[in-house]
């Protein structure tokens, strides 16, 4: 089915800004002639890297998450905020700084938008294979200098996904998406 719609945005009015999104609202003209708002966050973008050692388990971090007051299991990940950084980068980038791990093999697993009713957000995951240690320890401030990194069998992450243990969406996503790439 074609979409035949243009969804013109006829003005934009930003309510907030932040280092990490905006918020605005469009005025948007709908089937029909009526022009409504729309409320959203413009984010800067983001990666995920669901990192697989040679055992077959995966790197996670337990991390606090104020929006949702908890700790959370999740894959490395963080913000295409660095002008210039190509999104590999910042996945490699990401795993170090979370991890203290390196890939010796990156590559794209899949690209989402998180939450699409009410963020033009995006992120790519990445599927890291032959780890190993970085040479430079990296100093973990605020939330980070909790953070928790532990090894868990892919199957054992697939099952608390799907249990609702991990609640995660781009860490849902990753470790599915891995366990089917992984399996074939």
């Amino acid at each position: 089915m074609t979409a035949s719609h243009t969804y013109e945005v006829r003005a934009q009015h930003e309510r907030f800004r932040g280092p990490v999104f905006r918020v605005v609202t469009d005025e948007v003209l709908m089937p029909g002639g009526r022009v409504v708002d729309r409320d959203y966050l413009q984010h800067v973008g983001a990666v995920g890297v669901v990192a697989v050692d040679d055992d077959g388990q995966v790197v996670l971090i337990r991390q606090y998450r104020h929006a949702v007051r908890r700790h959370m299991w999740e894959i490395p990940a963080g913000l295409a905020d660095v002008p210039g950084e190509e999104l590999p980068e910042v996945a490699a980038r990401e795993l170090a700084e979370e991890t203290d791990l390196e890939a010796g093999q990156l590559e794209q697993l899949l690209e989402l938008h998180t939450t699409p009713g009410c963020s033009n957000e995006r992120i790519r995951l990445y599927l890291a294979r032959d780890l190993r240690p970085t040479a430079a320890r990296f100093e973990r401030h605020d939330e980070e200098a909790e953070l928790e990194v532990r090894r868990f069998p892919l199957a054992e992450a697939v099952s608390l996904a799907l249990a609702g243990e991990i609640t995660n969406g781009p860490t849902v996503a990753g470790i599915l998406a891995a366990s089917h790439l992984l399996s074939r």
